[in-house]
């Protein structure tokens, strides 16, 4: 048996020498104190084992963990720990045995059995904890990734001031209300709302005001359709989907629900304001049908609704869809038909009713369009006007007219003037004298072979820079004409004002005169010509009646002393050489 000599009088040098060994060989937690103590009981551990009977490895064992457990964990540190202790650890703790080498070669092994297995150890378990704190952070990040993404998606769909679906999901289910299986026989409805007059509101109370009106009226909506899936698409546009509807009555409950709950007066922000709103609806199998051709059909329902007045629904009309989208084509054609020279005139006579010489000419515009062949002025004059499109047209057929006419010569007598209808857009034009002075000097036109034919309503604005340019025309020689006269606002105040030279009487009064004049309502017609001939005689005007087609009308119209006739009856529209046929 090994026996101690004064095996505890010196561990706290060994331990000093020790924790100097391994100082540096890795980072340790502690202070050079902790650690000296740490080896100091360590030491005295390996000191009794070697001692001990019977013989221990497996404090050999507890030291090597222990070492690891302390971070004295790298390989540097292992081979210092087995030098310094096989080197003295006998011989500074004074321990004498008969076996003592053998067994300290022995002990040395189970220490770095013991270090290698708790290194093995801690090495598997920060694998494991690496290899768990991965899967957390992995699930943490597909968690915070699927919110992201739900976030990102309920932000891209949804309309981020009244929270309602936007365009985009509105448009997705839609189409899946459209194409998904089995709902072939099934029919659906929109209803697309625009509320009216909206921005008034906010020009009125400011756009703060406006924004908290269009959330109460989305909370509205989303109450009186509940059920039905509601989107905001935009602005103060709101549509609502139909799916499964049994017809048009359910879409039209929908739509009269809709416009209930919105005319309700709201208070916002202390206003108090009420709203209305139009609604177009549409309804039809769900065979056939696209996302496009519903929202084009609703939008083109929700102008008519407007049209007629807002505070109402339109249900979609087919027949009336392909007349708009025909008139829609045409407009926008019009530009390049210009350009192509596909217009033309022709001009149709105004005739003395005194003694048939003819004074003057009407310049009528016709399309010769490519597939739809001659094409009069009612096919799209009225397109022109509202697209404005009647400014480069009219201006064409002004210099047309001009540029024609100035070749015209009578032998005899005075050549015709030509008379030229212009818009209210042209008539409202600065540039208006300026063109047609430089039209006149550019083609040669006398002016006073220019007539300029004005409507009645053209004149009934405040404005002054009109009514100044037809005076400053006037004074230029050219001749002023109130087109359609008695059909429009009937204030006569403006033939005081203006510088009129001729009155042209509308033809549903004339037309009147083809009955025979025993009749009252021919006899009345009669009397109501005869005053407005009358009349502008007073004013020193002459007077032309409109849409006269036979001589008997010609005859009671030279009765009672009018001044000239344009109609069927003394000549239908014809092109320029007919024209120069007549005064030739």
């Amino acid at each position: 048996m090994p026996e101690a000599n004064g095996a505890r009088s010196r561990p706290g040098t060994f331990a000093r020498a020790w924790a100097k060994a391994v100082s540096g060989t890795s980072y340790l937690p502690m202070t050079q104190d902790q650690l000296e103590s740490l080896l100091q009981r360590l030491t005295e551990q390996l000191a009794t084992a070697l001692c001990a009977e019977p013989f221990d490895l497996r404090v050999g064992h507890r030291v090597g963990a222990e070492l690891v457990a302390a971070h004295i964990a790298s390989a540097e540190g292992l081979g210092r720990t087995v030098e310094v202790v096989q080197l003295r650890l006998v011989r500074d703790l004074g321990l004498v045995a008969d076996d003592v080498e053998d067994r300290m070669a022995r002990l040395l092994a189970a220490v770095a059995t013991g270090y290698a297995r708790a290194l093995r150890d801690r090495t598997l378990d920060e694998q494991e904890s690496i290899r768990r704190a991965a899967m957390t952070a992995r699930a943490q990040a597909e968690r915070a990734l699927r919110a992201s993404e739900a976030r990102f998606r309920h932000q891209a769909t949804h309309d981020p001031l009244t929270e309602l679906p936007n365009r985009t999901l509105f448009t997705e289910r839609l189409a899946a209300a459209i194409t998904a299986p089995g709902r072939g026989g099934e029919r659906i409805g929109l209803c697309f709302l625009d509320l009216d007059r909206f921005k008034v509101v906010n020009d009125s109370h400011g756009h703060q005001v406006g924004d908290a009106l269009l959330v109460t009226v989305a909370e509205r909506l989303r109450q009186a359709v509940d059920g039905h899936l509601l989107a905001r698409l935009g602005g103060d546009e709101f549509v609502v989907l139909v799916e499964r509807c049994a017809g048009t009555d359910d879409v039209v409950a929908v739509a009269e629900a809709a416009l209930a709950a919105v005319r309700r007066p709201a208070i916002v922000d202390g206003h108090e304001l009420t709203v209305s709103a139009s609604i177009g609806i549409v309804e039809r199998p769900v065979v056939g049908a696209t996302p496009g051709d519903l929202m084009r059909a609703a939008d083109s329902t929700l102008h008519w609704a407007k049209a007629s007045g807002g505070a109402r629904w339109a249900l979609y009309d087919a027949d009336r869809d392909r007349r708009e989208l025909a008139r829609q084509a045409l407009s926008a054609a019009i530009p390049a038909a210009l350009q192509r020279g596909e217009f033309y005139l022709d001009y149709q006579p105004l005739t003395s009713l005194r003694d048939g010489r003819l004074l003057g000419v009407e310049a009528l515009v016709r399309w010769r369009h490519p597939e739809l062949g001659v094409l009069r002025p009612d096919s799209f004059i009225s397109l022109a006007e509202e697209t404005g499109l009647i400014v480069p047209l009219g201006a064409w057929v002004l210099a047309e007219a001009c540029r024609e006419a100035e070749s015209w010569s009578a032998a005899g007598g005075p050549a015709p003037y030509v008379s030229v209808n212009l818009a209210v857009r042209q008539v409202h034009r600065p540039g208006l004298v300026q063109e047609v002075r430089g039209l006149l000097n550019s083609t040669g036109l006398p002016p006073e072979r220019l007539q300029l034919e004005i409507t009645e309503s053209t004149m009934m604005s405040t404005a002054e820079e009109p009514v100044r340019a037809l005076r400053v025309l006037a004074d230029l020689g050219v001749r002023i004409a109130i087109d359609d006269f008695g059909t429009g606002y009937c204030n006569l105040a403006y033939l005081r004002d203006l510088p009129v030279t001729e009155l042209k009487v509308a033809g549903q009064f004339v037309a009147g005169l083809r009955a025979p004049a025993v009749e009252p309502a021919s006899c009345a017609d009669e009397r109501i010509l005869a005053s407005l001939v009358s009349l502008a005689h007073a004013l020193d005007l002459t007077v032309t009646a409109e849409g006269v087609e036979t001589a008997g009308q010609a005859e009671r119209l030279r009765a009672i002393d009018c001044d000239a006739g344009q109609g069927w009856h003394f000549g239908r529209p014809a092109p320029a050489e007919r024209i120069l046929e007549r005064i030739g």
